[in-house]
């Protein structure tokens, strides 16, 4: 990420002890990252973030969401989606805490002087890790493949062997 001007921040001069919510909206293209257009993300991220701030620690929460274009992994056919991601993270000022304090947290030290928290990255990290592996489109018409696996097994009755019955057996003499 560039060094200039954070594109989302939480301000945290002034902020009071407390629970606190702040909205975020920007566009895909400002993340300047072509990893992250080319994940499929273009139009607008929406960010809330929940800052709860105490006297030495500030836990912020982060719920991120985007629309995302990409093809279905089977028909090819464009598919939309919208991708939600949640990530919580633990600023600490002064000394970290103890090891065994951490656990699976994500714990950061947090300059005493700091006046923003710049979630930029995390919020970028968060959306890249909700894009799903397999990308398909079981609703859209266009994609045969689905349609004919459900028609096609609505069509088979289910057939009994006798392995079938004994392992039905089986089942009742321990169960």
């Amino acid at each position: 990420m560039h060094k200039e001007k954070a594109l989302i921040e939480i301000p945290l001069a002034g902020l009071v002890q407390g629970t606190h919510e702040f909205d975020f909206t920007c566009k895909a293209r400002d993340f300047r990252d072509q990893q992250f257009t080319d994940a499929g993300f273009t139009d607008e991220v929406h960010v809330r973030a929940t800052v709860g701030k105490r006297e030495r620690e500030v836990t912020v929460a982060i719920e991120a969401s985007a629309d995302a274009d990409f093809t279905c992994d089977i028909c090819l056919s464009p598919v939309s989606k919208t991708l939600d991601g949640t990530f919580c993270i633990y600023y600490v000022c002064g000394e970290p805490p103890e090891e065994e304090q951490i656990g699976d947290e994500e714990y950061r030290i947090l300059d005493s002087n700091a006046i923003a928290i710049d979630i930029t990255e995390d919020v970028r990290e968060t959306l890249l890790l909700s894009i799903p592996m397999k990308v398909t489109c079981p609703d859209n018409p266009e994609c045969r493949l689905y349609r004919s696996e459900e028609v096609d097994q609505a069509a088979q009755p289910e057939e009994t062997s006798s392995w079938h019955e004994s392992l039905e057996k089986l089942k009742n003499k321990y169960c």
